[in-house]
């Protein structure tokens, strides 16, 4: 690792953390702050929820209608698609292009004048997208429980949110090694962003027919939205340990393999 380049590319990159941060953090407690309206329109609200078809509540990982009504299962449902989705976006987006973008620029020859190997690069640039990981999930997470304790009627389970938070960021980190894996196996050097963003929204809209159709559930699981347990209400809601070694043992896996590819990869002056 560089710390010359590792900063480098953490001011070059902060503007964009910075921006989907605020932007997250602000969908995420706005949605919050409409909890009390909720409560307090909680017949007619039900009443129009109850003629939804089945497929609306699946989309948000609404598996019971009464979740709503606790604080932690309004969070999860109305936060889904900013933390994991809009998430999930933002990681693919750096990390597919992180590696790319000297190319693509034209200015791999100055990053290739630095007194620098190849491996030096790979990884230095891999901590600066573990790096903002880490922080847009760790700005957004104490958002989301500072919005918990503020609308909460009720005590809620913070292990569970800990638990949903901890899920959020390995589903980040798996997008991320997703990313950078795309980003090697490109041959012609081009932005990947179009590219990375519709993988997400495909592999969300797979798991979410999975979860509406039963004779399509199998396909759930080639998408990673399946690992993610949101059903945060129930009691006996914990760490899957089949769900921690997906998103510990596939993302080291993609990152390695990529890791090996980019060693040997041409790289466009």
């Amino acid at each position: 690792m560089n710390r010359s380049l590792l900063l480098r590319e953490l001011r070059s990159n902060s503007t964009s953390l910075l921006v989907w941060t605020a932007i997250i953090t602000f969908l995420t407690t706005a949605t919050m702050s409409l909890y009390g309206i909720f409560l307090e329109n909680n017949v007619k609200i039900l009443a129009m929820i109850s003629i939804l078809p089945e497929g609306a509540l699946q989309f948000k990982g609404v598996s019971d209608i009464n979740d709503l009504f606790s604080v932690l299962g309004f969070y999860s449902a109305n936060n889904v698609i900013y933390m994991l989705v809009l998430g999930s976006i933002y990681s693919i987006s750096l990390s597919s292009n992180i590696l790319l973008k000297e190319e693509y620029g034209r200015t791999a020859e100055f990053l290739l004048s630095w007194p620098v190997t190849r491996g030096q690069v790979f990884f230095s640039k891999l901590a600066v997208v573990v790096i903002n990981i880490l922080l847009i999930n760790l700005v957004t997470a104490v958002a989301g429980y500072i919005s918990l304790e503020t609308c909460k009627k009720e005590p809620y389970n913070v292990d569970a949110f800990l638990i949903m938070s901890l899920y959020t960021l390995l589903l980040h980190f798996f997008f991320a090694a997703l990313g950078l894996f795309i980003s090697v196996l490109i041959k012609k050097p081009k932005p990947v962003t179009t590219l990375s963003v519709a993988l997400v929204m495909v592999l969300y809209f797979v798991y979410t027919i999975s979860n509406i159709t039963p004779d399509l559930s199998w396909a759930g699981y080639v998408s990673p939205y399946k690992f993610i347990d949101l059903d945060v209400v129930n009691p006996v809601y914990r760490i899957d340990l089949i769900n921690i070694l997906y998103f510990t043992l596939l993302p080291f896996l993609l990152i390695f393999i990529s890791l090996r590819i980019y060693l040997r990869k041409d790289i466009y002056l």
